[in-house]
């Protein structure tokens, strides 16, 4: 299991948008729609093939029969940084040691294919800051395809009250040194290198 990418989330895709390049003071390129979630989405490439993606509900889309995944059916206030997500080439595998990340979603916009754990609720454990699992079906990662935005992610903090016991969960199958765990009020927080230095993102 591989750290993928981070999600920033917003009550609109606008907000969320500003929120990134208010902070990281760069310009996050267009994105696309999720049909079967009602979503949409900006994407900022980020060295070492990661992106950074922000989403909210698209207002344009009809209210899907499911709960949305990240938990966007009950987001509230400013947006903030909600979410990292991990690959994994087998899911199935994957759900055997982490079964709270959901059940798997067939998903496609455009050319692009994959499955992504959902839980029933939308709502990942440890007050959403599990990784959600996100296993891609096609040959390039879409990350690769992103133009150079100048930015690295730093470091990654998972805050938790319970973050021991999250980290203990992910311990046999995800190592990462840019993500690390504290424990306090839950919280993610990304440090992130750009070209006008290191900036924080939350």
């Amino acid at each position: 299991m591989q750290l993928d990418h981070i999600a920033v989330a917003g009550a609109t895709l606008e907000e969320a948008t500003g929120a990134v390049e208010s902070a990281l003071g760069v310009t996050m390129q267009p994105g696309g729609r999720h049909d079967v979630f009602g979503t949409h989405n900006r994407l900022l490439g980020l060295d070492g093939g990661l992106y950074l993606e922000a989403i909210a509900i698209d207002p344009a889309e009809p209210r899907p029969e499911r709960p949305r995944w990240f938990d966007l059916d009950r987001f509230d206030g400013p947006a903030r940084l909600t979410n990292w997500i991990c690959r994994t080439d087998d899911l199935d595998e994957t759900l055997t040691a982490l079964p709270g990340a959901g059940v798997p979603v067939d998903l496609r916009r455009g050319e692009l294919r994959w499955q992504m754990a959902v839980p029933q609720d939308g709502r990942l454990p440890f007050d959403n800051l599990h990784p959600a699992l996100i296993a891609w079906q096609t040959d390039a990662h879409p990350g690769a395809s992103l133009p150079a935005s100048g930015c690295a992610l730093h470091r990654l903090v998972v805050r938790h009250p319970e973050a021991e016991a999250l980290a203990a969960l992910l311990a046999p199958i995800f190592a990462d040194p840019r993500v690390v765990f504290e424990t306090g009020p839950a919280a993610l927080i990304a440090e992130i290198d750009t070209p006008r230095g290191r900036r924080v993102l939350r």
